[in-house]
């Protein structure tokens, strides 16, 4: 009968896709990898979401992490950059086509030992970016070395115990400006879900540290980045949800004591608190709670901070509303007369 539905029909979402839509190759990484963990939710999120594949981009650098942008949304345009130079690329896009929403996928080496310095200057900008750190405390197609995430005192395999201190992402994004700040842990994979889709809607950079378990060199008693000491370690500082902007129940929901945050899309995210009473917009809470839990050998999981207030890159520097990669060459490129012009208005 007309408009029937079929029964057991794959799942549509709003733009009409199905969810085999935003799948890419099949994954080559070790059984058992956390990365593989976050692909799926990243599918998941993107699904959900009704985004258009070919309005996305996807980026990374090099290391287990940065292949598996091959694993998701295989009708997307993607870019795979040197070693740690993700955020460069990222700045380009963004320039180039500011329509264009982007995902950059990045390791615990890529970004906090060889791309430092590029992290360090892109958490300055508000790009339309989530940065995807799958952090496993070491250089997994290396041999298992420790990464300048590893935590003093933690152990390799072998019995190397690693005697430097560990560069906190989260607390260094935090003080530069980034305004959406999460740690998530692979194996808590409802919670993934959920700050993927508002990080994804936040209008700005969202970055997302997940502790992503590697299973063939970091999963052994002594590591701090395993999956049994994140199960035994992780404590989640919200039950967190996301509300979409074109969800048009959300008005009649009984929101409870649930602490409510509306992002600039008119999305909401909403909190509800677990371990403690904590306020993710209080930029000084931020950094209080990410030390105190530091000391504790404890590991918070969750939204760490967000400020919706911050105006975005393209903002910052008036970029046009249409993409360059669409202007004609007679305004990319002036003639003389208008160099001319340029010229006397400085003398």
């Amino acid at each position: 009968m007309a408009g029937t539905a079929t029964p057991n029909a794959p799942e549509t979402n709003r733009a009409g896709l199905q969810k085999k839509d935003y799948a890419g190759s099949k994954s080559t990484l070790c059984i058992g990898c956390g990365h593989d963990l976050i692909t799926a939710r990243v599918i998941d999120a993107c699904f959900d979401l009704g985004i258009q594949p070919e309005q996305f981009v996807k980026l990374s650098g090099i290391g287990c992490s940065s292949k598996t942008p091959a694993y998701f949304m295989s009708r997307s345009f993607s870019f795979n950059s040197v070693h740690g130079r993700m955020p460069s690329i990222a700045t380009g896009t963004a320039l180039a086509n500011r329509t264009l929403k982007m995902i950059g996928v990045s390791g615990d080496g890529d970004t906090a030992n060889i791309g430092m310095g590029q992290f360090v200057h892109i958490m300055r900008r508000n790009l339309d970016l989530v940065y995807v750190v799958e952090n496993n405390g070491v250089y997994g197609l290396t041999k298992g070395q420790f990464s300048a995430t590893a935590d003093k005192g933690s152990k390799l395999k072998h019995g190397a115990v690693n005697p430097f201190h560990a560069i906190d992402l989260c607390a260094l994004a935090v003080e530069l400006g980034c305004g959406f700040v999460a740690r998530l842990f692979a194996g808590n994979t409802k919670m993934m879900r959920q700050v993927l889709q508002a990080a994804l809607a936040f209008e700005g950079l969202a970055l997302l540290d997940i502790i992503s378990p590697c299973v063939t060199f970091n999963n052994h008693a002594g590591s701090t980045k395993s999956f049994p000491y994140m199960k035994d370690n992780e404590l989640a500082l919200q039950d967190i949800g996301f509300v979409p902007a074109y969800d048009p129940h959300y008005e009649e929901m009984d929101h409870g004591d649930e602490r409510e945050i509306k992002l600039g899309d008119g999305s909401h995210i909403t909190i509800k608190a677990l371990d403690k009473d904590y306020d993710p917009t209080s930029r000084t809470a931020a950094l209080n709670l990410l030390a105190e839990y530091h000391e504790s050998g404890k590991i918070a999981t969750g939204l760490i901070y967000v400020n919706e207030k911050e105006p975005r890159f393209v903002d910052q520097i008036n970029m046009c509303d249409q993409p360059l990669s669409t202007l004609p060459q007679s305004i990319t490129r002036p003639g003389k007369e208008v160099l001319e012009e340029v010229m006397n208005e400085q003398a």
